[in-house]
């Protein structure tokens, strides 16, 4: 039951972020959406975080570029990628972007319903670290059980030859 919960929270989040990055990439998704999306990140381009204690300046193209480019790979990764640790890469990638969208907006001074979006999928990706993490936990416990008794076997051995 939990492993369909990880599955479907994997693939739900991959193509989410996979249609977010590219209505940030190209109009072709929704123009109107992509316009508005040109607009904002002229000011987001401006409060990101470290870079601005540095004095460097990133054009709001080439940011929109990155965070959209960013999103649809680790997008693709959550759906499509069988590989257990590059999903918890990417994962932790698109949270540690929400966390900075969550900063970008509160920056800007933007008002709840422009952050509950990124707030929602912040928790969204938790939920599916958590999940992830009792998945898996069997598994752990599992291999760690495999690996105790040749620890032990040294000291049943001299057990046995106490006796003798």
């Amino acid at each position: 039951m939990a492993s369909l919960v990880l599955k479907t929270l994997s693939i739900f989040l991959g193509l989410f972020f996979i249609f977010v990055g590219l209505t940030k990439i190209t109009p072709k998704i929704n123009a109107e959406l992509h316009r508005e999306l040109k607009r904002e990140f002229v000011k987001y381009s401006k409060v990101i975080p470290f870079l601005k204690f540095y004095n460097i300046k990133i054009h709001s193209k080439q940011y929109r570029s990155f965070v959209g480019g960013l999103e649809i790979s680790c997008g693709t990764c959550l759906a499509f990628i069988p590989f257990k640790r590059m999903k918890q890469t990417a994962n932790c990638l698109l949270l540690l972007m929400m966390l900075l969208t969550m900063y970008t907006h509160y920056a800007v001074g933007d008002r709840f319903e422009r952050t509950a979006p990124s707030l929602v999928f912040l928790f969204m990706l938790v939920c599916r670290l958590i999940v992830d993490y009792q998945v898996h936990r069997p598994q752990r416990a599992g291999a760690a059980a495999k690996s105790a008794p040749a620890a032990d076997a040294p000291a049943s051995d001299a057990k046995t030859m106490k006796t003798e």
